[in-house]
């Protein structure tokens, strides 16, 4: 794929990202009907979807070079964002490899891996890196293996353990989340660490989805969409950083929404790695700005319809109330009324 990336943003400060008008029309809009309820809604990770995000197993779009500078602005100011325990280690290489593969395969322009037994030599392209290093010995790279490639790609990633009939959060590099911690949930069970979430425990179905991925087989990942809303494109919106973004929520005004307010998705995709048996977890986030995403007539109908109808429990989860209304009220000049396609495509190929 061909990917074209633009040189230099900034997903804090002055905020200068923009969505493309190819970036918008490949977003990956997370509301295939007009009501909107949690489920389990895993699908297999296979090649292909309703935009162009799902093509490859893991997505790079021209984002790439200011959301890796992003994060590492971020590990300087708290290393602890990647944290693995100490037995986790094959996990690391499983990961570093699968990372490696797959981004060498979907964007040969980009990214180059060459082998030569345990001699590997790792070409990021658009970050200048040209790394040679041995496959299993860590003092060969100048980061551990885990944290050297996720370093590389766009999104969070963590590792779980399987072990007791149960998934374990011993993992992670985690620098864009909507306001969780790996500081604090590192080790947690998964039903420990998805604990705050409303409503879906009452209807059982985090019971279904770790029964689903405990039996996640090797070669056969899978994904899901998640969604919240988010003050201005940053992508660290952690509780650490509370201080920084926190106080941007009472900044919101019916004149300013447009601009300010983003829709924020996690693709999010689910891999059993080979020596380890772990499972890798990938939580690639987007941002799109209100403004940007009523180009698309179906997303700004739908979104307004889903927002208008939420269950309430599910609006204080997501953190609306102050601005729910508000986001409805701008979002209700462009519904019509008109009935809509079922499925997340933007149904229009151009804007």
């Amino acid at each position: 794929m061909n990917i074209t990336l633009k040189p230099t943003e900034t997903f804090r400060g002055d905020f200068s990202t923009r969505n493309s008008d190819a970036a918008i029309l490949r977003f990956p809009f997370p509301f295939p009907e007009d009501v909107y309820m949690y489920a389990v809604n895993i699908e297999p990770h296979v090649p292909g979807g309703p935009t162009e995000a799902f093509t490859a197993a893991f997505d790079i779009d021209e984002h790439y070079i200011g959301e890796c500078h992003d994060r590492a602005l971020t590990l300087i100011d708290d290393p602890a964002r990647c944290q693995v325990l100490p037995h986790m280690m094959e996990a690391e290489w499983d990961t570093l490899e699968l990372l490696m593969e797959s981004l060498a395969k979907d964007y040969p322009t980009l990214f180059t891996l060459t082998k030569d037994g345990d001699i590997w030599r790792w070409q990021n392209h658009p970050l200048g890196i040209d790394q040679t290093f041995s496959f299993g010995q860590p003092e060969t790279l100048p980061y551990p293996p885990f944290e050297y490639i996720t370093r590389q790609v766009q999104g969070d990633f963590t590792i779980q353990d399987h072990r007791d009939n149960n998934l374990y959060m011993d993992g992670g590099m985690v620098t864009s989340q909507a306001d969780w911690s790996l500081n604090f949930d590192l080790g947690m069970s998964f039903h420990e660490w998805h604990g705050p979430v409303p409503v879906a425990h009452e209807l059982g179905v985090f019971d279904r989805a770790l029964a689903y991925l405990l039996r996640l087989q090797y070669g056969k990942p899978v994904r899901r969409l998640n969604w919240t809303l988010t003050v201005n494109p940053r992508l660290d919106t952690s509780p650490e950083n509370y201080p920084l973004w926190g106080p941007d929520k009472a900044t919101i005004t019916p004149e300013n929404i447009r601009e300010k307010m983003c829709l924020r998705v996690e693709l999010q995709t689910l891999t059993r790695l080979p020596r380890s048996n772990a499972i890798l977890f990938g939580i690639r986030g987007y941002l799109i700005r209100l403004e940007e995403l009523v180009r698309v007539k179906k997303y700004a109908k739908r979104m307004h319809r889903v927002l208008r109808d939420l269950h309430p429990e599910i609006v204080e989860y997501k953190g609306m109330p102050r601005y729910r209304q508000m986001i409805i009220d701008y979002l209700a000049p462009f519904d019509d009324g008109e009935i809509l396609s079922s499925g997340t495509q933007p149904d229009q190929t151009s804007l």
